[in-house]
C-alpha cells in the first residue's frame, strides 16, 4: 500500500498553535524545509510501494525528513527520536502542523524504511541536495563539471580481528545455537576455552610466542571439535540443518584459515562482508570495511565544496578500475556531462569509458600539462577535508548498519548529511547578510564634526 503523503492543510485548532504561528520561520532549518522539492522525493521514494492492500507506510516526508536530520547532525536512531520530539523545528521539518508529543514512528522504523529503499533509491536524497543547492544560489550547475574523485575506507563497528578471538566467538556461538535447538553436545569446552583465550592474549602481550602459539592451536581443535560434534548430531536431525548452515560455515574458515594467508577471510562474525584494506597510511597500516569512491566538485562553489557522488566499492578494487562505473554513475547523479577529472596517483592504468579517456588528469604525470590542468592538480587536495567532515561529522567514520547494503547505504546518508549542513550553514549566512544589509540602510549615517 501507497503511504499517505503529508501536504499543508492549513487547518487551525481551538486548543493548540500551528508550529509555523510560534516558530521563527526565518530559522535555517525552516528555509531549508521550504528549499527542498519534497514532492520530487514522494515520487521517487513511493516507487518501491504497491498498490496493495493492507497498512499504509509512514509518510515520506517523514521519514525522508529523519534521515537528512540523523546524518546532518550527526546522531543514533535513538537520540534522533528522543530530540524529535523536544524540538518543534525538527518537526515542522518533517511535515508536521502541530506539536506532536508522542512519537508517530517506532525506532525500527527507520531501519525498516533504509532496507526497503536501498542505495538506488536514496541517492535520489543526494540529488535533491544537490538541486536545492542550485535553487539557492550555493552552487551553479557548472560547478558540477569538473570533479575530483577519490577513494577512502569506511570502517564497520567491529573489533581488531585476531585468530584467537574469532575462533572462541565461533565456538560460543556454535554451542549457544546447540543449546537453543536442544542438541547435547559431548563437551561445550566453556570453561578452558576461556582460559585458553586468557593465556593466548597474555602470552602475546608478554612477546611469548612459542606459547602463544600453543594456546592458538588449543582454540582452533577445540573449535573443530564442536564443528564435528555438531555435523554428528544433525545427521540425525536434517530439519535443522538450514539453521546451523551459516555458523558451521564461518566456524570452519575461521578455523582453516591462517594469519599471513591471501585471499577471502573472516574478520568478523556478525559482519562476514568486511575486508581488509591498506591504505599506506603510517599510523593505521590496515582497515577493516569497504572501500567508498567519493566526487567533489573541483572548484569551490559559493556554499561549499559539495560531493557530487559517493559510492561503495565491495570486493577492494584497484582505485585506477573503479572509474568504468563511477564515471557514468557520477553524470546520472548530476545530469550534466563532466569535462574534467582529477585523481591522484593511484589511478594511473584506469580503465574510465573511452569517450572521458583524456579528459581524467592524473597527479603525477608532467607531460602536456597546461596551466588550466596544473592548477586543477592543485586544486585535488580539497576532496581530503571533504572526506574528513564525511567521517567525523556525518557517520562514515565507524558505520553501524549491517550487511553490504548498510555499508553502500551508510556511504550515501553520510553525503546527503554533508551536503545539507552545507545548505543549512548558507542559509544562515544569507540570513545573517540580509540582516546586516536591512541594519546598514535603516541606520542614519553619522556625519562628522566640522572644525
Amino acid at each position: 500500500m501507497r503511504p499517505k503523503e503529508r501536504w499543508d492543510s492549513g487547518q487551525t485548532d481551538l486548543l493548540q498553535s500551528r508550529l509555523d504561528q510560534i516558530l521563527n520561520m526565518r530559522h535555517a532549518l525552516v528555509k531549508l524545509a521550504a528549499a527542498i522539492d519534497w514532492g520530487f522525493l514522494e515520487e521517487r521514494l513511493g516507487e518501491v510501494y504497491d498498490d496493495d492492500h493492507g497498512r499504509p507506510p509512514l509518510p515520506t516526508r517523514l521519514m525522508a525528513g529523519l534521515a537528512i536530520l540523523k546524518s546532518m547532525h550527526n546522531l543514533s536512531d535513538e537520540v534522533l527520536c528522543e530530540r524529535w520530539l523536544e524540538n518543534p523545528y525538527y518537526q515542522l521539518f518533517c511535515g508536521e502542523e502541530f506539536f506532536q508529543h508522542v512519537l508517530p514512528f517506532d525506532r525500527s522504523s527507520m531501519t525498516r524504511w533504509r532496507r526497503r529503499m536501498g542505495e538506488e533509491r536514496l541517492m535520489a536524497l543526494l540529488q535533491e541536495s544537490l538541486a536545492a543547492a542550485t535553487r539557492t544560489g550555493a552552487a551553479k550547475p557548472a560547478d558540477f563539471r569538473a570533479v575530483i574523485v577519490d577513494t577512502t575506507v569506511q570502517e564497520k563497528a567491529i573489533t581488531f580481528p585476531t585468530d584467537a578471538k574469532l575462533m572462541h566467538r565461533a565456538r560460543v556461538r556454535l554451542v549457544k545455537l546447540a543449546s537453543k535447538h536442544a542438541i547435547t553436545l559431548r563437551q561445550s569446552y566453556a570453561r578452558v576455552g576461556k582460559i585458553a583465550l586468557i593465556k593466548h592474549q597474555r602470552y602475546a602481550h608478554a612477546k611469548q610466542f612459542k606459547r602463544a602459539n600453543r594456546a592458538l592451536k588449543r582454540l582452533r581443535t577445540m573449535l573443530g571439535a564442536v564443528i564435528r560434534d555438531i555435523t554428528r548430531k544433525l545427521a540425525g536431525r536434517p530439519e535443522l540443518t538450514p539453521v546451523f548452515a551459516l555458523a558451521l560455515s564461518l566456524g570452519s574458515r575461521v578455523r582453516n584459515q591462517r594469519q599471513r594467508e591471501r585471499g577471502r577471510k573472516v574478520y568478523s562474525l556478525h559482519a562476514p562482508e568486511v575486508e581488509c584494506i591498506g591504505k599506506g597510511k603510517a599510523h593505521k597500516p590496515y582497515e577493516f570495511g569497504v572501500k567508498v569512491s567519493v566526487a567533489t566538485t573541483l572548484e569551490r562553489s559559493r556554499g561549499g565544496q559539495f560531493v557530487a557522488h559517493i559510492k561503495a566499492l565491495p570486493g577492494n578494487p584497484y582505485d585506477g578500475h573503479t572509474l568504468a562505473t563511477v564515471v557514468p554513475a557520477i553524470e546520472e547523479t548530476i545530469g550534466v556531462t563532466l569535462g574534467k577529472i582529477v585523481a591522484d596517483a593511484g589511478y594511473r592504468g584506469h580503465n574510465a569509458p573511452k569517450d572521458k579517456m583524456f579528459k581524467v588528469h592524473v597527479a603525477g604525470y608532467k607531460r602536456g600539462l597546461t596551466k588550466t590542468i596544473k592548477r586543477a592538480l592543485r586544486r585535488r587536495a580539497a576532496v581530503e577535508p571533504v572526506i574528513g567532515h564525511l567521517k567525523q561529522d556525518h557517520r562514515m567514520d565507524r558505520n553501524f548498519l549491517a550487511h553490504s547494503e548498510g555499508d553502500a547505504n551508510n556511504a550515501v546518508l553520510a553525503a546527503v548529511g554533508y551536503n545539507f549542513s552545507l545548505l543549512l550553514n548558507w542559509l544562515r549566512l544569507l540570513r545573517a547578510f540580509f540582516l546586516a544589509t536591512l541594519i546598514t540602510m535603516t541606520t542614519p549615517q553619522l556625519r562628522p564634526r566640522s572644525a
